[in-house]
């Protein structure tokens, strides 16, 4: 990634040994992020996983485009449930494992795309 490009909003600079670090906050469990804001995400049971308190949380306007989502330290799909909200919302959704995620979350930002983005912890 290059480190010229300047990123309007939050971006993850680093990781923990569980979680993530956005400039020089430490988010050592889930990680939700918009253009706007980077909050801490208490994540639920993996097979718990709902969107709306997602979107809650982030308060974004207009609609993102999609939300990317990191399933932890491996690539896993999530729930059915989880992909039928998203579905419903008209939320497309890219998923990849939380640290290809957070790596694909900034180079998204340096182009300036609208996304959202839940990071579940590196467990």
């Amino acid at each position: 990634m290059r480190k010229d490009v300047e990123f309007h909003g939050p971006v993850v600079t680093g990781f923990t040994a569980n979680g993530f670090k956005v400039g020089d906050e430490r988010f050592d469990d889930g990680l939700l992020l918009s253009p706007e804001q980077a909050l801490p995400w208490t994540t639920p049971v993996f097979s718990a996983l709902a969107l709306a308190p997602i979107l809650e949380a982030l308060k974004l306007s207009p609609k993102p485009e999609f939300l990317l989502f990191g399933s932890g330290s491996a690539m896993l799909q999530p729930p059915a449930s989880f992909r039928r909200e998203a579905d419903a919302a008209g939320l497309g959704m890219e998923v990849m494992d939380s640290r290809a995620a957070a790596r694909t979350w900034g180079l998204l930002r340096a182009e300036e795309r609208w996304i959202i983005a839940a990071l579940m912890p590196l467990r």
